[in-house]
């Protein structure tokens, strides 16, 4: 009875994830055949649907030699620095607010979780204006700026670092350890899987983002790569087998990160919802 009851977990198991992979292999089969040529495998459904029996890569060659790739190197470059500067910024936040006793910690703890819990569409529009006063548009500073103070990073950190034991900090600055020093010295080594899932949230808050890079990066140099996505759907044609290879792109980059770190990010987000 229990072989019986496992079996068909499996067989479930198999199916909803064939469901999940068969749309991602479709855009993949779509994106290898040239201009709408995909168009042609829809009715009826057969192998060559799914599978590319003949794969042709021109779509990519268009890509890379176009404007999208260098969207592509600029979601990259914004990307990197929001996730070096902001663990910095989140990380040195999180431990001034879990660590430190200070008046008022409650109410700047209760600041980060509003930020988050506002939606930052909300505030896109009017804070672009401010941008362009400063004469931050169409420059990386301005696409950086929004990412690098996340709130749900700085919460996620926060709980992570309630949990290290109070007697190593006491024991730390008996001997003489600045705050700096139990930082960087005890605090940062002991958080890593809480570093990595905080890493990843900025940098999917970066990769993912439309709105933003849409109202700052209006100039094809500063252009993001989803906004070069979208361009490629032109006024009276559209090449679904670019767009299709497009989209494959900004699939694959988080896909390969989240599969790569995906331990230290469950386990960042399981550890998270224990504490306090």
């Amino acid at each position: 009875m229990h072989t019986v009851k496992l079996r068909l977990r499996t067989a479930a198991a198999a199916i909803i994830a064939i469901l999940f992979i068969l749309p991602l292999l479709w855009v993949l089969t779509s994106s290898l055949n040239p201009g709408n040529d995909f168009l042609r495998y829809l009715s009826p459904l057969s192998v060559e649907s799914f599978v590319p029996l003949r794969p042709n890569f021109a779509n990519y060659a268009n890509l890379v030699q176009g404007d999208f790739g260098r969207a592509i190197l600029n979601s990259l470059w914004v990307c990197f620095v929001t996730v070096v500067v902001g663990l910095a910024i989140c990380a040195s936040t999180a431990f001034g607010l879990s660590a430190l006793r200070f008046r008022g910690a409650g109410i700047v703890f209760g600041v980060v979780v509003l930020s988050f819990l506002i939606p930052f569409d909300a505030i896109a529009i009017p804070l672009a204006n401010l941008f362009r006063d400063w004469g931050l548009q169409n420059t990386y500073t301005g696409l950086i700026l929004p990412g690098i103070g996340n709130g749900f990073t700085i919460f996620l950190l926060r709980q992570f670092f309630l949990a290290i034991p109070r007697e190593l900090v006491e024991a730390a600055r008996v001997d003489g350890m600045g705050w700096w020093g139990v930082f960087t010295r005890i605090y940062l080594p002991l958080s890593r899987p809480a570093l990595v899932g905080a890493g990843l949230t900025l940098f999917l808050f970066q990769w993912q983002a439309y709105m933003w890079p849409l109202l700052i990066g209006t100039e094809p140099a500063k252009q993001l790569a989803p906004i070069a996505l979208a361009n490629l759907q032109g006024q009276f044609t559209v090449d679904f087998g670019q767009i299709f290879a497009g989209s494959l792109v900004l699939t694959l980059v988080p896909m390969i990160l989240m599969l790569r770190f995906q331990r230290h990010f469950t386990q960042s987000m399981t550890t998270t919802g224990l504490k306090d």
